[in-house]
């Protein structure tokens, strides 16, 4: 069975357990881009957060943190098939244990440890090369990473300018984080010109005028933003090994 998810790392984790609860997946997809076929069965799982929790917990019990948090990072990989390449790594993982993520040779654990580390060199060369301009008071930077490291940097940015406000902006990705008042979200920038915003100071007040009523909104959405906030389990796996891929 094909299993089809949202995109989101909560959604992927859903799978996994559909993959152990329900039936042995075949592999796992993005829904958006699934390429349908004659030959294997597909369903579409939509996302639990109570069912990708479990997942979460069992990999850091059976496995350990560290693998966790190798998991997240390669899930932020751009590589071709990641999700699949990572299913392999869980199920070999709950075989072998916390031994599993040092197995760097062995072919369920290379091609994530790759993509971990791809990733984690990429975090850290815009952490240092990425610029920021000041757009009356807002600090707004552009970029266009390979893999998608919106969340990794802006939770760095967020400790370094921690009484700023700033926009990150994912231009492959059309997504953008926004940070102020010490808390932060990535949107959908898809449908927001921010180069004209540079352009014109009250189109970006307009901007911070439409982000903060739209947090008063109890769905946080309207029709031009959609928040996708990222979990708090999740943010940690991006906080807790600084130490180590520093």
């Amino acid at each position: 069975m094909d299993y089809l998810y949202d995109g989101s790392f909560d959604g992927f984790l859903t799978c996994v357990y559909y993959s152990y609860k329900v039936e042995k997946a075949t592999g796992i997809y993005e829904e958006s881009s699934y390429q349908h076929s004659i030959i294997n069965k597909h369903k579409v799982v939509n996302t639990d957060s109570n069912l990708s929790g479990i997942v979460y917990d069992a990999i850091e019990k059976k496995i350990s943190k560290e693998a966790m948090h190798i998991i997240f990072y390669a899930f932020l990989s751009c590589q071709d098939k990641k999700e699949n390449y990572i299913l392999n790594f869980i199920e070999f993982g709950f075989k072998k244990g916390k031994i599993a993520v040092d197995m760097y040779s062995h072919d369920s654990v290379l091609p994530v440890r790759e993509m971990y580390t791809r990733v984690s060199r990429e975090e850290h060369g815009f952490l240092g090369l990425l610029r920021f301009s000041d757009i009356d008071g807002i600090l707004y930077a552009k970029y266009n990473p390979d893999n998608n490291i919106t969340a990794l940097i802006t939770e760095h940015f967020a400790d370094r300018y921690k009484y700023e406000k700033f926009i990150i902006h994912d231009e492959k990705r059309k997504i953008a984080s926004i940070y102020a008042n010490e808390r932060w979200e990535i949107i959908d920038a898809g449908n927001i010109n921010i180069d004209e915003l540079t352009k014109d100071e009250v189109m970006v007040h307009q901007l911070w005028k439409s982000y903060f009523t739209t947090l008063a909104i109890e769905e946080r959405k309207n029709p031009n933003l959609q928040f996708q906030k990222v979990p708090a389990r999740y943010r940690k796996n991006i906080v807790e090994f600084n130490n180590i891929t520093s």
